[in-house]
């Protein structure tokens, strides 16, 4: 049996050289110091290569994402469709495999890994979605969701401070399904993890509430009594495999300098020369060692098929009622509130929150400890794994890292809440959401200087800027609750990328109806004047400066047209003919917002934003000292 474990994990050890080598560029070191281990797994691993997509799947996800040699080797060993020549084009324009991995672009990916530690904070996400479903639709005699989520990870990954707090928040939540093996090398791109870390790994996971097991992770029956017992823990667990960097790679065996590295061509030669293997062949793989791979696709395909029948089973009709009232949501049913008064447009969106979730059971998510601020607390929903709310703690980033693998998990509708200044803290997860094309919604409060008195610390100047960069990202900057409204039924029917609502502390007015154009379009006219030779277009608050500021124009027989853009990136993206209709060509254009605005160029012959940080003062005040009034905005018109 060892022997055939052998042979199976140096075919993997070769493919992932031979990749590398190929390329000229890549990480040798993970992957062959990693493959005992996968050879093991797979035979653990509950997954259908037929169907990528079926829901209770066990989840895998590689933290280490640069550790694609060993990521595409084993799915095209088990038969997701790769191809030889596909792992010899690794790293080649348009190829299915790309350096880091990334979901929708190769088969069987569950999630877009690449910096540090995300992953691990994914498969938090992946663990705390299947408990949600599975309090939803399992009962006392039948499971429909008791799969397993396992995660690759590295030194890299456990330095970053992401992966404290989603291991926090998973030891918090007993997350019983979730199983992190811990590629324990010692090595980091300088050398020797002595060079900078010196903490007891496992005591810091017996701190977090986790189960705690090693094995030596060249020895097979070691790997496997360690999953084995793994997977009945009552907790989540860390596996600390002791391994070696390139394992089998002669003498770069153990080196830091195979983990970034190809291995040169004579060292891969002495390495299969050694190992048994015909050194002349470069992507080989044995009959006898392909067919035990692709078992995978048999075995899973029964795996699948047993589930189906578990499904139709008579006492599960409710419970797949309910599963596909969580996979089908049905917007017709929100009964989305009127607002005829001014609010905060935080506490707009609560409301129309509080209307998705009474309307779609698929709807969760939770603040980083700022719920109350936020307006984001799900009325009588409960608390999570049961209920619809969330406790993520003061974790931005592991909370968005973690919704983000909730929204691709399957049949849910996650959202994300925080001030909107600390945003900061979980913009890689925002980034990656955007390239993957994962509807997460991020609720941001406190949007401009008009936090008032907390300071410039907490007051967003560049932030709207920032987003509104980011492809495939829409920042919406809701003016009043029906702008609020919009937004909302525009956002959750764009399945394939985020929304963020970046919402006020201060009250607003409600805003006029349209004269032309609609919010859904990201833009539209909301007051105008004959022969208007001022066009001022704003989102959120300076929508109702803006129209202030016409009003006195106006006194002065200026007219003047005004636009609001909740939705700057989705308004550009509008044809020129509905962009023209909106803004008139021949009007000056000016662009009002208590930010730094400098896209607004794109649209506008002149931008009043801020020029700097804000201070600490009642928000009336800090509009003031920054231009933000009536008269000072005629001014500068003038």
């Amino acid at each position: 049996m060892n022997q055939t474990r052998q042979k199976m994990a140096d075919s993997i050890r070769f493919l992932a050289a031979d990749m590398v080598q190929a390329a000229n560029s890549g990480h040798p070191g993970a992957p062959m110091g990693l493959a005992d281990i996968a050879v093991v797994l797979s035979e653990h691993l509950n997954h259908n290569p037929k169907n990528p997509e079926w829901l209770n799947r066990d989840r895998l996800v590689f933290s280490g994402g640069h550790a694609t040699g060993l990521i595409y080797s084993l799915y095209y060993l088990w038969g997701y469709g790769l191809e030889i020549d596909d792992l010899k084009n690794f790293r080649q324009l348009d190829s299915k495999t790309p350096g880091h991995p990334e979901y929708g672009h190769t088969a069987g990916i569950e999630i877009t890994t690449g910096p540090l530690g995300q992953g691990i904070a994914n498969a938090v996400g992946f663990s705390m979605a299947s408990k949600f479903v599975g309090a939803q639709v399992n009962s006392d005699t039948a499971d429909l969701i008791d799969h397993n989520v396992y995660c690759l990870c590295g030194d890299g990954d456990l330095e970053e401070g992401l992966s404290y707090e989603a291991c926090s928040i998973a030891g918090h939540n007993k997350l019983d399904n979730l199983v992190l093996i811990y590629d324990s090398n010692r090595i980091t791109i300088e050398g020797s993890t002595d060079l900078s870390i010196s903490e007891n790994i496992r005591l810091r996971f017996e701190a977090q509430g986790w189960d705690v097991l090693e094995c030596d992770g060249h020895d097979f029956d070691d790997i496997d009594k360690a999953i084995t017992e793994a997977k009945t823990s009552n907790k989540p667990v860390i596996i600390i495999a002791n391994t070696i960097i390139a394992k089998g790679a002669g003498k770069l065996e153990g080196s830091h300098h195979a983990h970034g590295a190809p291995l040169g061509e004579d060292v891969i030669a002495q390495a299969k020369k050694d190992a048994g293997f015909d050194p002349e062949k470069k992507f080989f793989v044995s009959d006898d060692v392909l067919v035990r791979f692709r078992c995978a696709i048999e075995e899973g395909d029964l795996l699948e098929r047993e589930w189906i029948h578990r499904q139709k089973t008579l006492p599960l009709m409710e419970q797949n009622e309910v599963l596909t009232a969580l996979q089908n949501p049905d917007f017709s049913r929100i009964d989305y509130p009127v607002f005829e008064k001014a609010e905060a447009t935080r506490s707009t969106n609560g409301k129309v929150m509080n209307a998705i979730a009474r309307g779609v059971p698929s709807f969760l998510g939770g603040s980083a400890d700022l719920s109350p601020s936020n307006k984001t607390n799900l009325n009588d929903m409960g608390v999570y794994p049961k209920g619809r709310n969330i406790y993520f703690g003061i974790r931005e980033h592991a909370m968005a890292s973690i919704t983000n693998a909730m929204a691709l998990y399957g049949p849910l509708l996650p959202f994300s809440a925080t001030f909107f200044v600390f945003s900061d803290y979980l913009k890689p997860a925002a980034r990656i959401a955007a390239l993957t094309g994962i509807q997460q919604f991020f609720i941001w409060t406190h949007d401009s200087i008009g936090v008032g008195e907390d300071g410039p610390t907490h007051q967003p100047i560049e932030h709207l800027s920032q987003f509104r960069a980011l492809p495939n990202f829409y920042v919406w900057r809701p003016a009043d609750g029906g702008e609020n409204v919009e937004a909302w039924k525009t956002a959750l029917v764009m399945r394939k990328s985020p929304s963020a609502f970046v919402c006020s502390r201060q009250n607003l007015s409600v805003l006029p109806k349209a004269v032309v154009g609609e919010a859904s379009r990201g833009g539209y006219l909301v007051a105008s004047d004959e022969n208007a030779v001022i066009t001022l277009m704003a989102s959120g608050s300076e929508v109702e400066l803006a129209l202030n500021v016409k009003a006195k124009l106006n006194e002065s027989d200026v007219s003047v047209s005004i636009v609001s853009v909740p939705c700057y990136d989705l308004f550009i993206e509008q044809d020129k003919t509905y962009i023209d209709s909106i803004i008139k060509p021949d009007t000056k254009k000016v662009a009002i917002e208590a930010a730094r605005g400098l896209e607004w160029y794109k649209l506008a012959d002149e931008v009043i934003g801020m020029d700097s940080f804000g201070a600490s003062a009642p928000a009336g005040q800090l509009f003031e000292k920054f231009g933000f009034s009536v008269d000072s905005i005629v001014n500068r018109i003038k």
